[in-house]
């Protein structure tokens, strides 16, 4: 597997314990998978922050949302025969399936991209009414006009949903609710129009026909959303064979949109791809890159909450309009950063028949 990463010197950027937990009583099991934006003449993320009560040995205990906003903490004892705590971030209990963490979205800042720091007087994003009560996770920020779009995956026992709100100023916002139904994820809008279109990726999931693919959907308002097609799929024998989900809004170049995305195999290893879409028509797939672009090495990426896992849903392109700096989740636990050179990226993309 390839790796053309330039990670950070100084990752992880954050880790747990420099975020205070959001409610009393709780502790910050994990920062995953920040939104990037620009705002203010900073870099600004959305981090997901990720939240459990401290646990007893001989019980698992985690935190539920109630619809009208109050909290509740379910207790289970480890040798209840109906309890299944196999994977560290669901547990299935009596037949029906929780979060070990509840998550929220909190705003930190930056000078340099490097230090960064919570943001006073900015307010937290939680989750709220009953298609949230499991928290609201990993949140992509689109910037369109005077507008920013925050698409987040929205969780509750009625499936895995796409919650929206919109902000002009980050203290303010409006929520539009659920814009696509479950099982549905990895909700990216571009951030530019097509023909006076929005257009998002999105990513269905499916465990009997089909599979974990990305799937591209077109609005006329940003809002409602149709026309809905499928463009990238799983790859048998590679290392994204199990599932692939967009990272954040793709990049313009002069090739055509250049998009980042994480892909997984049957073991639970995610990496980072590339594929390109045609300029004015993006349901058309020029290029994907047939080997990964960056894959867990560093010990904060293969060891934490759920390791071997790089994630990003946010980035940064910088004015000399090559260098992109990618902001990624690393191990479910650590906040990362690392540069690429997107004409570096192209040049490892392989181009399919439409392109020839």
């Amino acid at each position: 597997m390839s790796d053309i990463a330039k990670r950070f010197v100084q990752n992880p950027l954050l880790k747990p314990a420099d975020l205070p937990p959001g409610i009393e009583g709780m502790q910050v099991a994990c920062l995953l998978n920040p939104g990037v934006f620009r705002f203010d003449n900073k870099i600004w993320m959305l981090i997901r922050v990720a939240e459990r009560p401290v646990q007893n040995e001989n019980f698992i205990s985690f935190p539920v949302l109630k619809e009208d906003g109050s909290m509740e903490i379910m207790e289970i004892k480890k040798d209840d025969p109906e309890l299944n705590a196999d994977d560290a971030r669901v547990i299935r209990y009596k037949g029906a399936d929780y979060l070990t963490t509840l998550s929220h979205l909190r705003l930190v800042n930056s000078e340099d991209g490097i230090h960064f720091k919570e943001a006073a007087g900015y307010p937290a994003l939680c989750g709220s009414g009953m298609l949230e009560t499991f928290g609201i996770e990993d949140c992509r920020v689109s910037h369109i006009g005077d507008t920013y779009y925050l698409t987040y995956t929205a969780v509750s026992e009625n499936g895995v949903a796409v919650g929206m709100r919109t902000t002009k100023d980050w203290k303010t916002f409006t929520n539009e609710g659920v814009i696509i139904p479950p099982h549905n994820k990895d909700c990216a809008i571009f951030e530019e129009k097509i023909h006076g279109k929005y257009y998002a990726f999105h990513r269905p999931s499916s465990v009997e026909i089909g599979g974990n693919y990305i799937w591209l959907s077109s609005s006329p308002d940003g809002i409602h959303w149709g026309k809905h097609t499928c463009i990238i799929k799983t790859r048998p024998g590679l290392w994204d064979s199990a599932r692939v989900g967009a990272g954040a809004a793709p990049i313009k170049t002069g090739k055509g949109w250049l998009a980042i995305y994480h892909g997984a195999d049957k073991g639970h290893l995610y990496c980072l791809g590339a594929f390109l879409l045609d300029v004015n028509n993006p349901e058309i797939v020029l290029a994907r890159t047939e080997q990964p672009i960056m894959v867990p090495a560093a010990d904060y990426e293969i060891h934490g909450f759920f390791g071997k896992v790089v994630f990003t849903n946010g980035h940064i392109v910088h004015n000399d309009n090559d260098t992109v700096t990618v902001y990624y989740g690393a191990a479910d636990e650590f906040i990362c950063a690392a540069n690429f050179s997107i004409r570096e990226i192209c040049s490892y993309l392989k181009y399919t028949h439409y392109a020839e």
